[in-house]
């Protein structure tokens, strides 16, 4: 895997006279998720309109711009680069037109097959206009041949493996698709008589639409001017879903394959509390994403939960720049301690994760500057080892802490007086599940037990029956 690869937001919806503008809005509850660009495609039965470009949702859209996006179908796309460069070639959706009408793509996750399916299109004579791995579905979509597009989607995700949720948008249908592990999250919701689907529920309660249920693992579903129907998966596979969606990325207020956020991350503090207990005067959560867990620490220890530290809202994620210096500048503008709470204070820090630890060790040093005397630092995750292919922003072993220190090397790297994680049994514990019960979730950037392989061209070539290709 080439770079660093980051979750992305969509959303579609179908039979609304303010298509563009839902999905708009929609977008901005799931702008967490992607800030490098964004985009929406939008049809009126005759004609597509696009709009796409790089950085934050307000630096793309205006009035005129959304004004311009006709019809009653749109979808739209934040994005960090899951795969390929940013550039506006990559933003999303993609548009392109057949000779069967109009189609635009939007792909939350990583297929970890796209570059061995791409070696063998561009040997059949596919060219391809941009680095993404979406392009590549567009071009399996294009050599399949079926008279409907369903069809041809269905043929397409015979071929692709990965992490993915897909939202085609068509002159008469939207077709969303969720890969049969359920690794990336996608929820189907309802709008007077409008249809939508999004990454997260918290998208349904910003426009005031309401959540029907989640997209099943492997489940197509086309919306038309008919209504709604599904497509059952053809093979059945073990659940796969990504944990670190609960732990980190997706809001407090989604709801995700049953269980709501911000229960899992309070549950996930309680556990750590009576785990692995710190001595501490204050429970300082790392916001935003920590302060559930922080939460549930400070109310099964007793140790008093204070605001420690203020998060400055208009600096984007640092875990999700795309560059370390930018990474590191950003972890310097974003956080700032309060020192009349911690000083003098023995501090328990709670964070949901240290993936590379530059923001650890920036923010126990924060503490210590604001005048804490000790600094004990606990993780609601296990260690974060290896490196994620489907679509989270770590692709290289070696930028990852834990893969290279032990604990207590990386106690001593971020310069704590204690660091404890949670262990896999122990998380799960945080959904309810027992340690010797089959978990449906994908632990694998913990564990390294990965749900799929990552495809050379030979192999691929073998199982799905590519003929005439020489490898």
């Amino acid at each position: 895997m080439s770079g660093p690869k980051e979750e992305c937001g969509v959303f579609g919806i179908w039979n609304h006279e303010r298509a563009a503008e839902v999905t708009y809005y929609a977008l901005m509850a799931l702008q967490h998720r992607g800030q490098e660009a964004a985009g929406i495609a939008s049809v009126d039965g005759r004609q597509m309109y696009n709009h796409r470009g790089l950085g934050l949702l307000t630096d793309v859209f205006s009035a005129h711009t959304l004004t311009d996006l006709q019809g009653r179908g749109a979808i739209g796309h934040v994005r960090y680069s899951t795969a390929g460069s940013n550039t506006v070639q990559n933003a999303q959706p993609i548009p392109f037109t057949t000779h069967s009408g109009h189609l635009a793509m939007a792909h939350n996750g990583n297929l970890v097959n796209a570059h061995a399916l791409r070696v063998l299109l561009e040997r059949q004579g596919s060219l391809f206009q941009s680095s993404s791995d979406t392009e590549v579905v567009a071009h399996l979509l294009a050599r399949a041949g079926y008279p409907t597009l369903l069809e041809n989607v269905q043929d397409s995700l015979r071929m692709i493996k990965g992490g993915y949720a897909l939202l085609f948008l068509a002159d008469d249908q939207i077709i969303a698709v969720r890969d049969p592990f359920g690794l990336r999250p996608l929820a189907l919701g309802q709008l007077g008589e409008s249809y939508l689907f999004a990454s997260e529920s918290c998208a349904f309660e910003t426009i005031g639409a309401r959540f029907l249920r989640n997209v099943e693992p492997g489940e197509v579903v086309v919306v038309d001017n008919q209504g709604l129907h599904s497509v059952p998966p053809i093979n059945h596979t073990k659940r796969a879903m990504c944990t670190f969606e609960h732990i980190y990325f997706a809001r407090p207020d989604s709801d995700i394959d049953g269980w709501n956020v911000h229960s899992v991350r309070k549950q996930l503090g309680r556990i750590l509390a009576a785990a692995h207990p710190a001595p501490g005067d204050i429970v300082v959560g790392v916001p935003d994403s920590s302060s559930s867990a922080a939460s549930g620490f400070a109310e099964y220890s007793g140790q008093p939960l204070e605001m420690g530290l203020i998060k400055n809202k208009y600096i984007a994620r640092t875990f999700i720049q795309p560059d370390q210096s930018l990474r590191d500048a950003g972890v310097r503008m974003k956080l700032n301690s309060v020192r009349t709470v911690v000083e003098g204070k023995r501090v328990v820090l709670i964070d949901d994760s240290i993936v590379r630890g530059t923001t650890s060790r920036h923010i126990v040093s924060l503490l210590r500057e604001a005048g804490a005397t000790q600094v004990h630092v606990r993780i609601s995750s296990p260690p974060y080892r290896h490196p994620c292919h489907y679509g989270i922003d770590t692709s290289a072993k070696g930028q990852l802490i834990a893969a290279n220190h032990s604990v207590e090397e990386m106690c001593e790297e971020i310069g704590a007086d204690s660091l404890a994680f949670l262990t896999v049994p122990e998380l799960m514990q945080g959904f309810g599940l027992a340690e010797d019960s089959e978990y449906p979730f994908c632990n694998a950037c913990f564990t390294g037990d990965y749900p799929t392989e990552v495809y050379e061209i030979g192999k691929l070539v073998d199982e799905i029956g590519i003929q005439g290709v020489q490898v």
